[in-house]
């Protein structure tokens, strides 16, 4: 009998948050947009949108293993998102750009997220600078 592993995906971003919280970091999560996500297009860059998820920036935060839930303000707007575990690209400390950026191919759900080349340091990584660039853009 064959077992399926449920994604770890959820259980990371879990992690990275926490590590976030606890360090008194701000963590922001990568987005790609998708068809569904209620935001005017003029937050998005490259087909993707990058969201401060901190106690400070939204109310009702959950983090369960399909989907982010939260609500936050948008130039005084008022907006309840949904977003799927399908279309978190990644998670990181805005303050030393250290995360996890995820594999989006479906086949690679499972499988330890991707960190190498991507301008972000993994938390495992003890030594705490790089001298790569972070490519994300932070939109406000």
């Amino acid at each position: 009998m064959k077992l399926k592993n449920s994604s770890n995906k959820p259980y990371l971003i879990r992690s990275i948050y926490e590590w976030c919280v606890d360090n008194s970091f701000t963590p922001y999560i990568s987005v790609i947009v998708f068809p569904e996500l209620d935001m005017p297009g003029k937050y998005f860059n490259n087909d993707e949108i990058i969201f401060n998820i901190s106690n400070k920036a939204v109310n009702d935060l959950i983090i369960d293993n399909e989907f982010i839930y939260f609500s936050a303000r948008f130039n005084g707007v008022s907006r309840e998102l949904e977003i799927p575990m399908t279309a978190i690209k990644g998670i990181f400390a805005k303050e030393t750009n250290q995360g996890i950026l995820f594999s989006l191919d479906a086949d690679n759900e499972n499988r330890l997220p991707v960190t190498e080349d991507t301008g972000l340091t993994s938390i495992a990584n003890s030594s705490g600078s790089t001298s790569k660039r972070n490519h994300l853009r932070i939109v406000k």
